[in-house]
């Protein structure tokens, strides 16, 4: 049984939230501030956090920079509708992806269920690893490597630069990158694919404000070359 923790402050989301899980199946842990919250994600097996960035005392920001100091589990933010400057900053700090509130619950579910199922694609679905120039990643045991040295990837970062790197020189558009983490027709918006391409040139380029690794291809979309 899968296992997600709920970290809201408002008892009523909180509640339905839970409700909806268990009635899906899932065992839920609930928690209504940030350092309850970040007590349960770092103590617990938990397999995905869901994560309101509005909580009091410690912000939902600091609960997710500090989860993914120490995890690569995935964290889904609820952000309020509008705020997109909360959204740009979590996924900044590490969270694979967002929903606005006010959220469906089959939405909310549905990207559980995506993160949850290309993990279970990324630990069984590939068995070797791939090598672009100096980037070495290893599906099975979820690592990446560049000339050597082990660099920290969230999992949606993870499996963007692994889609990139099975066709390396190829152009992805946004579009295909997002419906290729989330394994669905429905991409959200697609500032998330930026803000982890801009996460993901921190870890892996020499330098970030001149990547050679992660190009960009104005007007189109990403590809990997082999640096």
């Amino acid at each position: 049984m899968n296992r997600v923790l709920v970290i809201d402050d408002e008892p009523a989301i909180r509640d339905s939230v839970a409700y909806a899980l268990r009635s899906e199946g899932y065992e839920v842990k609930e928690a209504g501030d940030g350092e309850s919250g970040l007590e349960h994600a770092l103590s617990g097996n938990h397999d995905v956090v869901v994560l309101d960035l509005m909580l009091p005392g410690m912000s939902g920001t600091e609960v997710c920079r500090r989860i993914r100091a120490e995890t690569a589990m995935p964290i889904i933010m609820l952000t309020a509708k509008g705020a997109e400057v909360d959204r740009v900053l979590g996924l900044e700090v590490g969270a694979d992806d967002y929903v606005t509130k006010p959220f469906s619950m089959a939405e909310l579910i549905g990207r559980i269920r995506a993160i949850l199922r290309r993990l279970e694609l990324d630990r069984t679905g590939r068995a070797g690893k791939l090598r672009v120039g100096s980037l070495e990643l290893d599906p099975m045991r979820h690592e990446a490597r560049v000339a050597g040295e082990p660099k920290r990837l969230t999992p949606s970062e993870f499996k963007l630069v692994l889609l990139l790197a099975e066709q390396p020189e190829r152009v992805f558009s946004r579009r295909e990158i997002m419906q290729h983490l989330w394994d669905s027709e429905y991409v959200g918006d697609q500032l998330a694919c930026d803000i982890h391409i801009s996460n993901l040139r921190q870890k892996l380029e020499r330098d970030p404000a001149r990547p050679e690794r992660i190009v960009t291809v104005r007007g189109v979309g990403y590809k990997l070359a082999a640096v």
